[in-house]
Order: C-alpha cells, then sequence, then structure tokens
C-alpha cells in the first residue's frame, strides 16, 4: 500500500478516552470502571449513539451531554488528546515513501484542523463530513480523497476503530484495517469482511514496505 486514508478520532488521534470520562461524569455524576466501560462500549459506535443512549437511560438531556463534550473540544485546544501510539511512525513511513497521509473524519474541520495543529501532525489532504460530505460506512469521503489527488483505490489503505471504516472502505474498492480498542470486542459487518484487524499501529509498518 502507498496511501494510507486515516480516521481521525480513535484512530490517529486518541481522543475516546477523555470523550468517555466526561460523557460518563455528565450522565452519571462520577465514573466508576463498570460506567466508564459502558460508555465506552457506547461511543465505540458513535458519539451520537452514545448521547441518544446515556439520555434514555439516566433522563439527562441531550443538550446538557452535548455541551460537556463541545467543552472538552475546547480545551482540546489548549491540551489535546494524545496521538495514538505509532502514528507518527507510521505516517513517517508513508511519506517516506512517497505516500500520502490523507484523513477522512465526521470531526468538523475546525476542531479537527485544532488537534492536529496542536499535536504538529502535518497531512496530505482531509475531508470532513460535516462541510456536507455523506457519513461513513457512505464511502463518498474516501472516494473524494482519490479523485482529488489522482490515486488508485487498490494503492490504499484505510486504518479506522469501527467497522463504518471497514465497510466505507470495501465500497471504495480499498483496503481495510481495524485499529481495536482494548477490552472492547469488534463484529464486523457482513458487506465488510476482510479487514485486517491490528491491536496497534505499529503492526501496519510490514504492510508499508
Amino acid at each position: 500500500m502507498h496511501h494510507i486514508i486515516w480516521d481521525m478520532g480513535g484512530t490517529l488521534i486518541n481522543t475516546y478516552p477523555d470523550v468517555d470520562r466526561v460523557l460518563c461524569e455528565a450522565a452519571y455524576g462520577s465514573c466508576e470502571a463498570e460506567r466508564l466501560r459502558h460508555v465506552a462500549g457506547l461511543t465505540r459506535r458513535s458519539i451520537a449513539h452514545a448521547v441518544e443512549a446515556l439520555a434514555a437511560e439516566t433522563g439527562t438531556a441531550p443538550a446538557c451531554l452535548l455541551e460537556a463534550y463541545e467543552r472538552l473540544k475546547e480545551r482540546w485546544r489548549d491540551d489535546p488528546a494524545p496521538v495514538m501510539d505509532g502514528a507518527r511512525e507510521v505516517m513517517a513511513r508513508v511519506a517516506e515513501l512517497g505516500g500520502l497521509n490523507l484523513v477522512a473524519t465526521h470531526r468538523d474541520r475546525v476542531s479537527a484542523t485544532h488537534l492536529l495543529s496542536a499535536l504538529g501532525l502535518s497531512v496530505d489532504d482531509m475531508v470532513c463530513a460535516p462541510d456536507g460530505f455523506a457519513r461513513k460506512p457512505d464511502p463518498a469521503m474516501n472516494l473524494l480523497l482519490v479523485e482529488r489527488h489522482g490515486i488508485a483505490p487498490a494503492d490504499v489503505l484505510c486504518v479506522g476503530d469501527r467497522p463504518i471504516d471497514v465497510a466505507a472502505a470495501r465500497s471504495a474498492g480499498m483496503a481495510a484495517a481495524l485499529l481495536v480498542r482494548p477490552g472492547l470486542t469488534v463484529t464486523l459487518p457482513d458487506d465488510a469482511p476482510g479487514a485486517l484487524v491490528v491491536a496497534s499501529l505499529r503492526d501496519l509498518l510490514p504492510l508499508l514496505g
């Protein structure tokens, strides 16, 4: 593979521990280990799903949960979530081999740009769903990136942390790698088999040559 299309939160940047904690505190008022694991299972699907489920379970207004998440994004401007272990090494190897590091994310562009800047991460291009693109598992963002840069889908590896990342990659004719968070189980969608499942981004280095 010559190029990587990265998902951002939970893949390139380790955002979920912070997200899980603030949503847990907003919903329950505390973060006991069992509750935190429960919230992590919800955010594994999506933050929107977690907000909906926690609101229904606890009676917390969705607006309160979303406000806690927005405050977290503001804090990340000065104290960003950390880069995922191994991400810098993989990105450097892609660049060294003449490939592109691209990003397809559901995060809004302002938040995504601030995170990349605060962490000193340089990417070759980024597509953000809130700019008007269909969200994964729709392949639109992946297809737009390869079209922009004139690269073949067969030369791209899509790296994400959710089954929808795998489905989007497969629909675009691209290989997929799924990064699994410790302690969580993953069920791949029936229409997106064959993803490489990894526990560390460093496991991708041998694939790059």
